[in-house]
């Protein structure tokens, strides 16, 4: 098939800048072989001629277009553009943070491309990149969006778990998402999300939607299986710490669990591992154990010597790369339904891969388990990377990938 992918958000490539260019990257290395590909990208600064030769390996051709020279509006935190903000939204059914990245440019681009008649599918790299498709097109050729996350169940989760960064404007946004995600959505004879429960939320606003899960995976080489267990009582969490979710998983656990776990084991360290932290992060350094570490050579290496890694979402829909990641390695995780969504880690009747917990109380349990039990520890690192190898890595989930596209 002639693919036409829009990727106007990420440059996938290296896939090492956060979870979308990780997801995208590795799709196309697995379709790659199998379908000619136009791959159409902004010039950022990742897109240069080294990463651009070395993507050409997977891709037939890359199309750049100039990034829109417009400001984030979600940086500007005045109260009156905030408010002309959602009335803009009100007005044009799509969200500013989608709409500032709008190039009219690229949207005629791939419109007379594909009337043109010059490929038999679009598909969408992210959902924001849906702005490109026009809802006529999908008379013309297959159009799939791989969604990545719902962002109308991403703020709805994030008002119901308390971790909302603003609350009244999420309550506001709330029924303004779910209308645009249904517009949206139905512009695409396919939907590919990662999680059942993604799946849930958008088939509550389009019953009769084609909608296709392909989990995550993990790049077993970047992420080997460690050596040996270092023992001790050391705990990471890990991920990048100017994301609403994560900021307020690092800031929970660190202020209302860790507390308790260094009361039973006052030796107990916690490291916050991942790049960007916020400033509400950073003070997270000053409590006795814990360490906020920002940007690392090695996040992989940061979990081989860590004994616990700790997943303590209360918010944040979707797979979660930072759970996959440290089960490839063979750290055993404790994490919340959030942190283990889209994984069959405790169920009857199958190997157990992680503990749960949600509570502080189920938290200082679990954790004290496997810092006092080897075996235990070693049960779950060995039944993690079994399952990841298993269902996690993406040479299979490209042929669930390949199979959405061809059928």
């Amino acid at each position: 098939m002639r693919l036409l992918v829009l990727s106007l958000n990420t440059f996938p490539y290296p896939p090492s800048h956060g979870a979308a260019e990780v997801r995208t990257f590795n799709l196309l290395r697995q379709i790659g072989p199998l379908h000619d590909i136009t791959l159409v990208v902004h010039k950022t600064q990742n897109a240069t001629e080294e990463n651009i030769h070395t993507l050409k390996t997977w891709v037939k051709e890359i199309k750049l277009f100039p990034v829109p020279d417009k400001k984030d509006p979600g940086q500007d935190r005045n109260p009156l553009k905030q408010a002309l903000r959602l009335a803009q939204f009100f007005i044009t059914g799509t969200p500013p943070s989608v709409t500032f990245r709008f190039s009219p440019e690229v949207y005629t681009w791939v419109t007379q491309q594909v009337e043109g008649g010059d490929y038999d599918a679009v598909v969408c790299e992210h959902g924001v990149n849906e702005m490109y498709v026009h809802p006529k097109l999908r008379e013309r050729v297959k159009t799939v969006a791989d969604i990545h996350s719902s962002v109308y169940g991403w703020v709805l989760d994030h008002l119901e778990a308390g971790a909302s960064e603003n609350t009244l404007r999420d309550r506001l946004y709330l029924p303004l998402l779910a209308r645009y995600e249904k517009r949206y959505c139905a512009k695409f004879t396919h939907l590919v999300v990662t999680t059942p429960n993604d799946r849930k939320h958008i088939q509550s606003l389009i019953p009769d939607a084609n909608i296709n899960i392909v989990s995550t995976g993990v790049d077993l080489e970047t992420s080997p299986y460690r050596s040996h267990d270092p023992g001790g009582q050391s705990l990471i969490f890990i991920g990048a710490m100017d994301s609403s979710h994560n900021i307020d998983a690092a800031c929970y656990f660190a202020q209302k669990i860790f507390p308790l776990v260094r009361q039973r084991y006052p030796e107990a360290t916690l490291s916050l591992v991942g790049t960007r932290p916020v400033p509400a992060v950073k003070e997270l350094d000053s409590i006795p154990g814990v360490t906020v570490t920002g940007r690392v050579p090695s996040i992989t290496e940061c979990l081989q010597r860590s004994t616990v890694s700790v997943v303590p979402l209360r918010a944040g829909i979707g797979i979660k790369t930072k759970t996959l990641e440290s089960m490839a390695v063979g750290v055993p995780v404790v994490g919340s339904d959030r942190g283990l969504e889209g994984m069959a880690v405790d169920v009857e009747g199958e190997p157990l891969r992680a503990l749960r917990a949600n509570q502080p109380e189920d938290y200082v349990k679990a954790i004290g388990q496997l810092f006092e039990d080897a075996a235990l520890r070693q049960k779950l690192s060995t039944n993690a990377r079994q399952m990841i190898e298993a269902e996690f890595n993406w040479e299979s989930l490209g042929q669930q990938y390949a199979q959405v596209l061809s059928s």
